[in-house]
C-alpha cells in the first residue's frame, strides 16, 4: 500500500495497481474504489471465477454473465455490510437451471474463500437470473 496523497492509497501486487480513494465530501478525491466496495468486487470476481470454472467443467458456456452485489450497512460504527445479496445474471441459449444452480451452490458452500470470509460477519444470499 502506498499513500497517494490526501485519502488515496494504491495498492499494488505483482503487476497490478488498484487505486483506493473515497468521495471528497470525506476529504478525497473520488479517484479510486471506496475500500468496503473493493471488498464486494472481490466476493464477485472470486465467486463469478468459480461459476465460470464449474459451468466450463458441465459444458454450459453463457453468452454473458454478470454479477450485481448489493450490501446493506449496519447504522453502528464500524459500519460493515451486515447483509450481501448476489445476483448472477445469466444470457445464452437453453441455460440448464439445474447447473447453474449447482454452480453457484459449489461456489458458495465450497469454493469461494472471500464468501468465507464474509459470511462471518455478514449474512450472504443470492439469486439467478436466467435470461436464456
Amino acid at each position: 500500500m502506498q499513500w497517494a496523497g490526501k485519502m488515496a492509497f494504491e495498492a499494488s501486487a505483482a503487476k497490478h495497481t488498484i487505486r483506493i480513494d473515497v468521495g471528497e465530501e470525506k476529504g478525497g478525491e473520488d479517484s479510486g474504489f471506496r475500500p468496503k466496495m473493493l471488498s464486494l468486487a472481490s466476493l464477485g470476481g472470486c465467486s463469478g471465477m468459480d461459476v465460470i470454472s464449474i459451468l466450463k467443467k458441465m459444458k454450459v458456456e453463457p453468452r454473458e454473465f454478470l454479477i450485481e452485489l448489493e450490501g446493506e450497512l449496519t447504522e453502528d460504527l464500524p459500519q460493515i455490510y451486515n447483509n450481501i445479496h448476489l445476483k448472477y445474471i445469466f444470457k445464452g441459449d437453453s441455460l440448464p437451471e439445474d447447473k447453474l444452480k449447482k454452480a453457484i451452490t459449489l461456489s458458495q458452500e465450497k469454493y469461494c474463500g472471500v464468501t468465507a470470509m464474509l459470511k462471518h460477519a455478514s449474512n450472504i444470499t443470492w439469486e439467478i437470473i436466467n435470461q436464456s
